[in-house]
């Protein structure tokens, strides 16, 4: 979710859900090392429970990052060994470890060494031409021996040669059952199911195999589907009883936000699923696409934007 789910995005989802468990956006070990850390990991209290995502191959390196990240006060530390987009093969991190199963354990006996939080992977079922039964086992319990205290598995391969970013996203076939094999097999081990889940009632579905259930795309591009988590799974009152009343809760962080000097546009561009299907969704966005890029725009934008959509209440629905 690279450029996608930042601290405003975050902050967002949370006043969605509760429960939820909130993921950063990777952030590769030598930003944070080199960095302005306050910038890339910052953020609000109202976060919590938040995972920070991390990028690399270095175990000196990401010992330092966990470490970092722990004090910041994140949740979880999590080691990305899926993402496949160019500029993580060409940085020897991301998917392309699944090839170097010894040297991510390496990496996370390392981090688990530096850090109390957990120390958790997300990966893919295997890369190229590898065969998922090996590829997959194989990391798994080898970062497992190391200490990975959870495995989030993105139920498809990762074609680094011949496929895009992009198309890896979508093409190479989901192998769900793969993933509850990797369940089955290792029963004592946390394992979360990610990939392709389109809806509440599909996530609900696959806790039946395994131990959670992630949604990336779905999440961002749909988050009234939020709405719902925390009484679908959780069996708890959702923290907001409609989008309007969640926005209504969102105002005084944007009104602090703008007053440090962050762009309305910056905020805002996280919202354009919000209303989806709803009457008056369409003007919604176009209202905030041409009033939320000005300079200088404030909260009374967004407001303006809502007063054009019908209400729709949690209860109400359908994931």
């Amino acid at each position: 979710m690279m450029d996608w789910t930042d601290r405003h995005c975050r902050v967002f989802h949370r006043l969605l859900s509760r429960r939820a468990r909130l993921y950063t956006e990777m952030l590769t070990s030598a930003a944070i090392i080199h960095g302005d850390r306050v910038r890339l990991l910052g953020f609000d209290e109202s976060e919590h429970p938040v995972a920070l995502q991390l990028g690399g191959s270095d175990p000196a390196d990401l010992a330092t990052s966990a470490r970092i990240g722990e004090d910041f006060g994140y949740d979880e530390i999590n080691l990305n060994v899926g993402c496949p987009s160019d500029r993580v093969k060409d940085g020897r991190f991301g998917a392309c470890l699944m090839a170097e199963p010894k040297l991510v354990a390496t990496c996370i006996d390392a981090m688990k060494r530096a850090a109390r939080i957990p120390v958790t992977v997300k990966c893919r079922i295997g890369i190229d031409d590898q065969d998922p039964e090996i590829s997959l086992d194989r990391l798994a319990r080898g970062v497992i021996a190391a200490g990975a205290d959870v495995l989030i598995v993105h139920a498809r391969k990762a074609w680094l040669d011949g496929l895009s970013p992009k198309e890896n996203r979508d093409l190479p076939p989901l192998d769900y059952d793969r993933v509850y094999r990797l369940k089955a097999a290792l029963p004592h081990v946390p394992v979360i199911i990610n990939g392709g889940i389109a809806s509440l009632e599909e996530a609900s579905a696959h806790l039946a195999h395994v131990d959670g259930a992630m949604l990336g795309r779905a999440a961002y591009q749909d988050p009234w589907r939020l709405l719902n988590v925390d009484p679908l799974l959780f069996g708890e009152d959702a923290p907001h009883a409609s989008m309007k009343d969640a926005f209504e809760a969102m105002l005084p962080y944007i009104e602090r936000e703008l007053s440090r000097g962050t762009r309305l546009h910056a905020i805002t561009r996280h919202f354009v699923g919000a209303f989806h299907a709803v009457p008056g969704a369409r003007a919604f966005r176009r209202h905030l696409a041409e009033h939320g890029v000005k300079p200088g725009a404030g909260v009374s934008v967004l407001q303006d934007a809502i007063a054009l959509v019908e209400e729709r209440s949690a209860p109400a629905i359908a994931a």
